[in-house]
């Protein structure tokens, strides 16, 4: 199943995956990484219910922002190798 995953979001992996310089992975990266995407999807369920109440279509553009950076985030988190996550940080 985890395979199946990783072929159909493989464009967004192969973006943080590439490279062959050295990085530094801790298992504390990917435990953030996941609550850090929990927490954008948070937000823009947030973001996309006062846009509804308001009736505001500007509402959507935070909507998108904050739910694109949480989708990202939780895809390299739970399917991303430890490159991936590394590249997320910065770490190298």
């Amino acid at each position: 199943m985890k395979n199946t995953f990783r072929k159909i979001s493989q464009p967004i992996l192969s973006i943080f995956e590439s490279g062959e310089e050295a990085y530094s992975y801790k298992e504390s990266h990917r435990k953030i990484l996941l609550v850090m995407g929990g927490l954008f999807l948070f937000l823009s369920a947030v973001s996309a219910m006062s846009a509804i109440v308001s009736s505001q279509i500007g509402g959507v553009i935070p909507f998108l922002v904050f739910f694109l950076l949480g989708f990202v985030c939780e895809i390299v988190g739970l399917l991303g190798n430890n490159r991936a996550v590394a590249k997320m940080w910065g770490s190298k």
